[in-house]
């Protein structure tokens, strides 16, 4: 009687067959041994082969954290918003939710109309997963207001609960995990503080070098797209310059060019934001080859760089009110 065993890909608990002992039967029929039969679900497999090793959260993370110290800017109040978009957008490459297919949705604003989940499988990813089961669990919202939520951008009691927190550090422990960052202890004056410096340059270096690549050559997504394994690969790093713009870590990636290099790079960036934050897309991206199927999937990351392209306007608005606040405290 054959047994059947689970295999979880990617596991190390197989023994290799050159580990058995030297004596051992070679002959089926002189050994007593179950026979043994591996099962695994093919969608696992060819999953683990499409998925990128770093999410466009710890990309864009990893371009804001100074290599050696570990921790961010203290100046930076954008990065956490423009985070919460990438988790938005990640979950649509991921091809677990997508606009709500409604004929009448084009009536609305492109960051105004409605997503849903439309695969609630885990992605292994902790805040991934936190965020699919929210959206899964409550009442259908908008683009922009799933990234306000988890951000915190509410006055609305009742939907406090949604805010993702914490997100920076557990994105840091998470690229931990993984072996690029190592945890550390620093002082500040008055307190500790973990930080994270960078134990893997060479997987901060290919991001780097990824983004001088699209921002000062002229590379076409059909040639980026055939090399490559990961479902739209080109639209993913436009994703990520893009949410690293926006989150002004972007210029990290570019201190050891030229003036002018980085110059034409920003000029680059403002070019994609114009032409990736409309659906269709324009310019460019009107050739790209979406996929039968992804449309709605796809349409998400135009609406979330839409989001982010106001940035610097939902900022100044909030900084603004901060400082109201305060005079009228101090009044």
């Amino acid at each position: 009687m054959s047994t059947i065993t689970r295999r979880r890909v990617g596991g190390s608990s197989n023994q290799d067959d050159s580990t058995q002992e030297p004596n051992a039967s070679t002959n089926p029929r002189d050994s007593p041994v179950t026979e043994k039969k591996i099962a695994f679900d093919p969608r696992e497999v060819n999953e683990s082969k499409s998925t990128p090793k770093l999410t466009l959260m710890e990309e864009v993370l990893l371009l804001g954290l100074k290599d050696k110290q570990g921790y961010l800017s203290f100046w930076n109040d954008s990065i956490s918003y423009a985070l919460r978009g990438c988790i938005v957008m990640e979950l649509a490459f991921r091809g677990r939710i997508a606009m709500v297919k409604d004929p009448n949705r084009r009536k609305y604003q492109l960051a105004d109309r409605y997503i849903e989940v439309i695969d609630d499988k885990l992605t292994g990813e902790v805040l991934l997963d936190e965020a699919l089961k929210m959206m899964k669990t409550s009442e259908k919202m908008s683009v922009a207001s799933w990234i306000d939520l988890m951000s915190g951008e509410t006055w609305n009691v009742m939907k406090i609960g949604y805010q993702l927190k914490q997100v920076r550090e557990r994105l840091a422990k998470g690229l931990v995990d993984k072996g690029v960052l190592r945890t550390e202890k620093r002082n500040f004056l008055l307190f500790d503080m973990a930080t994270h410096p960078i134990t893997d340059t060479a997987i901060k270096e290919e991001v780097i070098k990824r983004v001088c690549t699209m921002l000062i050559t002229r590379v076409t997504a059909s040639s980026i797209d055939a090399q490559s394994d990961i479902p739209h690969c080109y639209l993913r790093t436009v994703s990520m310059i893009c949410a690293a713009y926006a989150a002004n870590v972007l210029e990290n990636a570019l201190l050891y060019l030229q003036h002018d290099l980085r110059e034409q790079a920003f000029n680059r960036v403002d070019e994609l934001m114009n032409d990736y934050s409309t659906w269709p897309f324009a310019g460019e991206g009107a050739k790209m080859n979406i996929g039968a199927g992804k449309e709605l999937s796809i349409e998400i990351i135009a609406a979330v760089l839409n989001v982010l392209t106001k940035m610097d306007a939902i900022v100044s608005i909030d900084i603004l009110f901060f400082k109201i606040i305060i005079i009228i405290m101090n009044e």
